[in-house]
């Protein structure tokens, strides 16, 4: 189940605010300006579904989004617990970061963990299945896969090329709960 839990920057040992209902998470983020939604696939995908068939389900929904941002290139990503380069993976986006763009995710299934460092707190979003996040470019946030990565997300970028971390240098994510 879709989580949220915010903390003071300075206070990591204790949760200022927690909820699991979609629409208080959808609230508390939309005040920051997060986008943060539900979305349901036109059909079933089974389990460790093909790019193409995820791209085909979530058709629909991408091209609202792409009409409304603008948005120019969309991929799927799938991560399994046995994959070679989990822990290298995990290591790199544990670290807090920037990026020039919206990092815009989308979990078909299975889940991650994005932390965002904004006005003095850190927002723990805990995405799983049907749960999209638009976290806005320059925001300096923190993900997590879990030591045992298991999803498939859509990601969608302003640039075709992808997005690049530019990574902040400050150690605040090490303070903070993990995935697990």
């Amino acid at each position: 189940m879709s989580g949220l839990t915010i903390f003071s920057d300075k206070a990591p040992q204790q949760p200022l605010w927690q909820s699991r209902d979609a629409q208080e998470i959808q609230r508390q983020l939309a005040q920051i300006g997060v986008r943060f939604e539900r979305w349901q696939a036109d059909r079933e995908l089974g389990d460790n579904p093909q790019p193409e068939a995820v791209i085909a389900a979530y058709q629909h929904e991408i091209d609202r989004l792409v009409a409304e941002k603008g948005y120019q290139s969309w991929d799927v990503i799938s991560m399994r617990p046995d994959h070679e380069q989990r822990q290298t993976l995990r290591e790199k986006f544990l670290s807090e970061h920037t990026h020039g763009e919206d990092e815009v995710r989308f979990f078909v299934e299975g889940a991650g963990l994005f932390c965002l460092h904004l006005d003095g707190k850190i927002f723990q979003i805990l995405c799983e299945k049907n749960d999209l996040i638009s976290v806005p470019a320059n925001t300096r946030h923190w993900f997590d896969m879990g030591s045992a990565p298991h999803f498939t997300a859509i990601r969608v970028f302003d640039n075709p090329e992808g997005w690049v971390a530019h990574f902040t240098g400050d150690k605040i994510a090490d303070a903070y709960p993990r995935l697990d």
